[in-house]
């Protein structure tokens, strides 16, 4: 009877919090939607690419798109972190009401991320090819990898220059328009990989080099048209008045660079330790290394989505704190955290029923089937603390807090996560499941002092702001 008594007023209460926090959940969801496929994007260039190698080229270009994926995200989340800097400077302005800072803001971040394009554009085309050929891999794989990177790093500078008016756009609130160029830039990606690689309508078969065209044609297309849709809608109109293409302030391109470098570093010190898992892997073998890309490459999928829950919740907090809001900070933050965890539990039981099938998409080698349903069963695993940490690191770029979460990032993945891999994988002979334990760990201590971090600074600002 006691029992039944608690359950019906836990019940209660949870339906009273519901009933009294849903405009933020919905508010949340609602932007977070659009987000999140756009962020996925990014990921789904590569995932594509991966289906078409596996499928029609073979295990060892799959090994190789495994190979220059690990050097290539590093430098291209390098850029993607500058341009995010933008985000919650826009969203703050419009919380105050300042449109014209909008504008300005837009010009100086056009010049610095095309600016960090040319630089990283550099670094892909000396630094990564030399790399590539002094980390231990098949000798194979790289000569195979070569060429595709090659390609791949003209794509950078579009890149960039799409994720400028993106998050312009995202700043201010409107995601839709972003999330259509994704969702039609990713299907053109598919059908011209398709047709490149197998060699079609006349078109002499490319291999993987082909994947390379198709990534930069789709980026070319996606910035003009994201370009075109902020500097001619009538929605945008108030906001880059301002706007000049040849006209940029140092001080306001220092204070993205102030919030973008961080927010690089911090993905950099991520993404780079999931690349240095890859190269672990490949030192165990080259199908360890093919299935570890294609676990991987679903594991990401849901990074993403969760990545853009983050991003809501940067704009969310990012506006309410513009306005000195902390209550409303801390309620878009919580919402933030709930919907993370409920939308990450789901996608964890996905890969521990579906982890015989899933890999079946990408690859049809036996072997790298066999072990990348073992990966899934723990990518499951991590998933939880895969999406807390993102919320985190999102919810305090929001309040302004970039330095702090930087160096968390850099002792969770490079002190803990990346050690305990090679440790468990190499070592102690575990294999690339014992790699992905020790991702997993790296995972759980980001997670844990985010959090932690979050707590400390809303209690500050609360005794600060009320």
């Amino acid at each position: 009877m006691q029992t039944r008594i608690l359950a019906h007023t836990r019940n209660t209460m949870l339906h009273h919090y519901y009933k009294q926090n849903r405009h933020f959940y919905w508010s949340a969801f609602a932007l977070a939607g659009p987000v999140i496929i756009s962020q996925l994007g990014h990921t789904l260039v590569q995932t594509a690419d991966t289906v078409v190698v596996g499928k029609f080229a073979g295990t060892i270009p799959l090994a190789a798109v495994s190979l220059v994926h690990s050097v290539f995200i590093v430098v291209m989340v390098i850029g993607l972190g500058v341009s995010y800097g933008l985000t919650p400077l826009i969203a703050q302005a419009n919380g105050k009401g300042d449109k014209e800072v909008c504008g300005k803001l837009l010009s100086s971040s056009l010049w610095l991320n095309i600016a960090t394009a040319m630089v990283l554009f550099g670094l892909i085309g000396f630094g990564s090819m030399y790399a590539m050929e002094h980390l231990d891999q098949d000798p194979q794989v790289v000569k195979t990898a070569k060429p595709y990177l090659l390609v791949l790093m003209f794509s950078v500078i579009p890149l960039m220059a799409f994720n400028t008016f993106k998050q312009f756009a995202e700043g201010l609130g409107f995601t839709r328009q972003a999330m259509n160029i994704t969702i039609w830039g990713n299907v053109l990606n598919i059908i011209l990989a398709i047709i490149f690689v197998k060699g079609m309508f006349g078109i002499k078969p490319m291999g993987i080099v082909g994947v390379g065209y198709a990534t930069l044609i789709d980026r070319i297309l996606m910035m003009l048209a994201m370009s075109f849709y902020v500097l001619r809608s009538k929605r945008f109109s108030l906001y880059t008045k301002t706007f000049s293409f040849f006209h940029a302030e140092f001080s306001r391109i220092k204070s993205i660079f102030k919030i973008g470098a961080p927010m690089a570093l911090q993905y950099v010190f991520e993404v780079g330790s999931f690349a240095a898992a890859s190269l672990i892997a490949g030192k165990i073998g080259a199908v360890e290394q093919a299935s570890h890309q294609v676990a991987i490459t679903l594991a990401s999928m849901t990074y993403m989505m969760a990545s853009g829950i983050a991003s809501a919740a940067t704009i969310k907090t990012g506006h309410s704190y513009g306005k000195r809001n902390m209550i409303r900070v801390k309620k878009f933050a919580t919402v933030s955290y709930h919907l993370v965890i409920i939308f990450m539990l789901i996608c964890a039981m996905i890969f521990a029923v579906f982890n015989q099938y899933l890999p079946r998409i990408i690859s049809d080698d036996q072997a790298v089937i066999s072990i990348s349903a073992q990966l899934l069963i723990i990518a499951g695993l991590f998933q939880l603390f895969d999406g807390t940490q993102v919320v985190g690191l999102g919810v305090l770029r929001g309040m302004g807090d970039v330095n702090v979460p930087t160096l968390i990032t850099f002792i969770a993945y490079w002190i803990v996560g990346i050690p305990a891999a090679y440790l468990l994988g190499i070592y102690f002979n575990i294999g690339v499941q014992g790699v992905w334990y020790g991702l997993s760990l790296g995972l759980l201590t980001s997670s844990i002092l985010l959090y932690m971090r979050y707590r400390s600074i809303i209690r500050q600002r609360m005794d600060r702001f009320g």
